[in-house]
């Protein structure tokens, strides 16, 4: 059994629920399975000032880089693949950062102060 109380509003909620073995198994596996929620994005975090400095950092001392080796390290960088990839979308939109055409890959290359 699981009880809720409190309220919506000024309204009082007093919410008993009957589960079974079953339906608390099932409930376990939805918790530890990825979220899907349909419709709804999350809004991404932005990216903390000291990770964004180090990121520039990154790029301003290889001079330029290829996406996905930059997209690789931004990713340990920031200690996962989406905010690995917002990064990367951020420094696209940098103005210390200009992005080329590359044969295989877009190519990030440092500007620095200069544009």
């Amino acid at each position: 059994m699981l009880r809720i109380k409190g309220t919506i509003g000024e309204m009082p909620v007093d919410l008993t629920i009957e589960m079974d073995a079953g339906d608390w198994a099932s409930l376990g596996a939805q918790l530890q399975a990825e979220p899907a929620v349909q419709g709804t994005s999350p809004k991404p975090k932005a990216p903390d000032d000291a990770v964004w400095r180090t990121a520039l950092q990154l790029l301003e001392k290889e001079g330029q880089m290829t996406g996905p080796a930059l997209l690789e390290q931004l990713e340990g960088l920031a200690g996962s693949t989406a905010a690995g990839k917002r990064l990367l979308v951020r420094m696209r939109h940098s103005a210390l950062v200009r992005v080329q055409s590359g044969a295989d890959a877009p190519l990030y290359c440092w500007e620095g102060e200069a544009r």
